[in-house]
């Protein structure tokens, strides 16, 4: 494993969406580069997603109605696609917050041997 692997965290299956969401809730539109910087930054590193992984999930989440995209300028003044989250995508992401509170206190019961 190359040495700046080490450490990093591979994005869950199924979290992709959710922690998109929650981003574009947070921060409000950002084109696709602010929102991986921003989950990078969250994550101390930690995060790192390339455009083969983020960009198949705006395509689904605009798909989906969850997410909308407009054109605009970026602060270097380059054209880029900026993502914004719909009434749709915000009861979606509530919903996905519950499951994934849900299941998380399922899983730590599990380790701490409680269940």
């Amino acid at each position: 494993m190359p040495s700046e692997d080490v450490g990093r965290m591979p994005v869950l299956q199924g979290t992709l969406d959710l922690i998109v969401l929650r981003t574009l809730s947070a921060m409000g539109p950002q084109h696709a580069y602010g929102i991986a910087a921003r989950l990078q930054q969250i994550s101390g590193d930690l995060l790192q997603l390339n455009q083969g992984t983020l960009y198949p999930a705006l395509v689904r989440l605009e798909q989906q109605g969850r997410i909308k995209a407009v054109w605009g300028k970026t602060e270097s003044n380059r054209e880029a696609k900026f993502y914004s989250l719909t009434k749709l995508g915000e009861k979606a992401l509530a919903a996905e917050t519950e499951r994934w509170r849900r299941m998380s206190g399922l899983v730590e019961k599990l380790l701490s041997g409680e269940a």
